[in-house]
């Protein structure tokens, strides 16, 4: 059974997120919602439980296209949104990072899905109403 919530706030996303983080298996996972849906305030949380990086260090990787937190590495998050093909997304050697022992954050991978194992996991961001946040963890043991 998938697990779902609603949040009201950038700090209980980032809470709720921090519960998630244990869980989250290595390699890929699907962060999927419009722009602002909460996928960045999120990886906030998985960030900071996982000891990889400070809430505040967590940025949007949307021009660098690959942030990568911890020393050792213990999380990378991706934005695809500024790329068109799967072509460019294997060009930043998604190959590596499917085989990752951390957890790997895709924002806006949705858009490429012949380049994800099946089962790949899903985090879904919906606002049902202004202000609230729905998120629903697929594919992620709890």
């Amino acid at each position: 059974m998938p697990l779902e919530i609603e949040t009201t706030s950038p700090e209980a996303t980032i809470a709720f997120a921090r519960t998630v983080a244990p869980h989250l298996p290595p390699g890929p996972t699907l962060l999927i919602g419009n722009l602002a849906a909460g996928k960045t305030t999120f990886t906030k949380g998985i960030a900071a439980a996982l000891g990889a990086a400070a809430e505040s260090e967590v940025t949007s990787p949307t021009f660098a296209l690959i942030h990568e937190y911890g020393d050792p590495v213990k999380l990378y998050h991706l934005d695809l949104y500024r790329l068109d093909t799967a072509r460019e997304v294997y060009g930043l050697g998604i190959e590596d990072l499917l085989d990752a022992r951390v957890p790997v954050l895709i924002e806006w991978g949705e858009r490429f899905p012949e380049i994800w194992p099946p089962h790949t996991p899903r985090i879904r961001f919906t606002e049902p109403i202004p202000g609230h946040r729905r998120i629903l963890c697929e594919g992620i043991p709890r």
